[in-house]
C-alpha cells in the first residue's frame, strides 16, 4: 500500500543495490526512506547475485520496481594483473590484439580500434583519469602520447570522444541478462551507450519474441545518443541521462545544458527521464553531502525530471540509507517551492490523442479548482503517464489491473500506483478505490477530486473526466 512518507515527494528515487549489501533490514529501510526503484548493475553482478537482490526486494515490497542495467557496447583494456604507471609525455602503443600488455603497448577489447580511430583522436581511460593523444598509426598500432601522468589497470573503460565505433549493441552477457529479466518479470531494462534506435531494436526483438512487457530505458552517454535523441525516444519507454560517461565524451561545461534539453525532450514526449551519476557521491564515505551535491539534486527536481538516481552511494557506500533520506528531503523541500506550469504553456505534445487531451484538461482544471488529487484506473499505465507529463501540483493515484504496470509507474513523476483486480462495474471500482484511499487518509470524503476513466471497459482507454466530491463518487451508480 501507499506509504505516507513516500507520498510527500513526486520525484522518484532509483537506488543501485549490490548483492553484497541487500539484507532485508537494509532494503526495508531504503523503501521506507523513499526508494521507488531498485537498480541492478549487471556490469558488476552475476545472475545468482541479481536473483538474491530480486528475492529480497519482492519479499519486502511488491510495489518497488526493479531495473537491470546492461553493460552495453564498450571498449576496455584487457584483463591483466599488471598496472601501468604512465608519465606525461611518454610514448605508448595501442592495439586491438587480444594479448597481454607489454611495457610500451596497451591491448584493448576492441579488435578494430586501430582501423576505426583516426590520428588526432583522444583516448580517455578509466573515466578520463588518463588521456592519450593519437599522433600516428599504421596497420597494427595507434601511436599515442600520454597527456597526463597516472595509472592504467586491466578491464578499465576507454572512451573515444567524437569517434563512431562499430561495436555490436549487445554483448553475450547482455543477452543472458535480458532473458534473466524476462524470466523474473522485471520492470525495466536500462541499456548502456545507446547511440541510435538500432541499438535498442535487438532488445525489442528479444522482448517481443518472448511476449514480454518489460520497458526499455535508453542510457544517453555519448554525443551520438544526444544527436539522435528524437529517434531514440520514439523507440523506448524512457531515458537515463548517464552523466559519467557523457561528461567524458562531451565537455563537462556542456552537461548541465544537455541535461536540461534531454529532460525537456522527455517531458514533451511523455516519456520518463532519470538523472544519474554522482548525485550524492561524497556520501559514499561521508554522512552528509556537499552543498554542490544538494544543489545538483535540487536542480534535477526543479527541471521536472521523473527520477533521480544513486549509484555507489547505496550499492556499497557507508551511508546508503542516509543518502536516500537526504535525497528524499531535498526533493520534498524543492517541490514545495515549485509552481506548476499551465498546460496551455506546457510543451507536452497532445498529437490529437484523446487520453492526452483529457490529461491536459484535468491538470488545467486542477489549477482552477480546489481539488486534492487525480484518480484513475489503468490497464497500460498510459493515462497515468500522460497526466504525469503535464507535471500538475497534485498526486496521481493510479489503480492498476496488472502488477507489472503498477511497478512500471514507480518511475513516473507524481504517480502513486496500487494493484486492484478488475471489478464487475465502474460503481464497484469507484467504491473499492475510494474506500482504499480513505482508509489511507489521503483525502476525506468531502474533498474534491478529478477522476479520469473509460466508458467502454479498461482496454479501450480514457474517454471521460469527472470532477466531484469523494463521497458522491463512492455512492454514484
Amino acid at each position: 500500500m501507499f506509504k505516507e512518507e513516500v507520498m510527500k515527494k513526486k520525484t522518484k528515487i532509483v537506488a543501485t543495490i549490490s548483492n553484497l549489501k541487500c539484507d532485508k533490514e537494509y532494503i526495508k529501510a531504503l523503501v521506507d526512506a523513499g526508494m521507488n526503484v531498485v537498480r541492478i548493475n549487471t556490469a558488476h553482478a552475476s545472475e545468482e547475485g541479481a536473483l538474491e537482490i530480486i528475492r529480497t526486494v519482492r519479499e519486502i515490497s511488491d510495489e518497488v520496481a526493479i531495473l537491470i542495467d546492461t553493460k552495453g557496447p564498450e571498449i576496455r583494456t584487457v584483463k591483466t594483473e599488471k598496472v601501468f604507471q604512465v608519465e606525461e609525455g611518454q610514448d605508448i602503443r595501442i592495439s586491438g590484439a587480444n594479448l597481454l600488455n607489454e611495457a610500451d603497448c596497451l591491448y584493448t577489447s576492441y579488435p578494430w580500434i586501430v582501423k576505426d580511430v583516426p590520428v588526432g583522436s583522444a583516448l580517455l581511460i578509466d573515466d578520463g583519469d588518463v588521456m592519450l593523444s593519437v599522433v600516428e598509426k599504421d596497420a597494427d598500432y595507434l601511436y599515442c602520447k600520454v597527456e597526463n601522468s597516472g595509472v592504467i589497470k586491466g578491464m578499465k573503460s576507454i572512451n573515444i570522444p567524437n569517434v563512431s565505433i562499430n561495436l555490436p549493441s549487445l554483448t553475450d552477457k547482455d543477452r543472458r541478462f535480458i532473458h534473466f529479466a524476462i524470466e523474473n518479470d522485471l520492470a525495466f531494462i536500462a541499456h548502456s551507450f545507446v547511440r541510435s534506435k538500432e541499438d535498442v531494436q535487438e532488445i525489442r526483438e528479444i522482448l517481443d519474441a518472448n511476449e514480454s512487457d518489460i520497458k526499455i530505458i535508453a542510457k544517453i552517454e555519448n554525443q551520438e545518443g544526444v544527436d539522435n535523441i528524437d529517434e531514440i525516444l520514439d523507440n523506448v519507454y524512457g531515458i537515463m541521462v548517464a552523466r559519467g560517461d557523457l561528461a567524458i565524451e562531451i565537455p563537462a561545461e556542456r552537461i548541465p545544458v544537455i541535461q536540461e534539453q534531454l529532460v525537456r525532450k522527455c517531458v514533451q514526449s511523455k516519456k520518463p527521464v532519470i538523472i544519474a551519476t554522482q548525485m550524492l557521491h561524497s556520501m559514499i564515505e561521508n554522512p552528509r553531502p556537499t552543498r554542490a551535491e544538494v544543489t545538483d539534486v535540487a536542480h534535477a527536481v526543479f527541471s521536472h525530471a521523473d527520477a533521480i538516481m544513486l549509484s555507489g552511494e547505496t550499492a556499497y557506500g557507508n551511508y546508503g540509507l542516509e543518502a536516500v533520506e537526504t535525497m528524499n528531503k531535498i526533493a520534498c523541500e524543492t517541490e514545495k517551492d515549485m509552481e506548476p506550469k499551465s498546460p496551455e504553456m506546457n510543451l507536452v505534445r497532445v498529437n490529437n490523442e484523446v487520453t492526452a487531451m483529457l490529461a491536459k484538461s484535468a491538470v488545467n482544471s486542477s489549477m482552477q479548482l480546489p481539488v486534492k488529487a487525480f484518480v484513475l484506473d489503468t490497464l497500460s499505465g498510459r493515462t497515468a503517464r500522460y497526466i504525469s507529463a503535464f507535471r500538475g501540483k497534485y498526486p496521481v493515484y493510479a489503480i492498476c489491473y496488472n502488477r507489472t504496470i503498477m511497478r512500471q509507474l514507480a518511475l513516473s513523476y507524481g504517480v502513486e500506483a496500487v494493484y486492484m483486480p478488475p471489478h464487475a462495474s465502474r460503481r464497484m471500482f469507484m467504491a473499492a478505490a475510494f474506500d482504499l484511499f480513505l482508509s489511507q487518509k489521503f483525502f476525506t470524503k468531502d474533498d474534491l477530486v478529478i477522476v479520469i476513466g473509460g466508458s467502454f471497459g479498461p482496454g479501450n482507454g480514457a474517454t471521460f473526466m469527472e470532477i466531484s466530491k469523494v463521497e458522491d463518487l463512492r455512492l454514484k451508480d
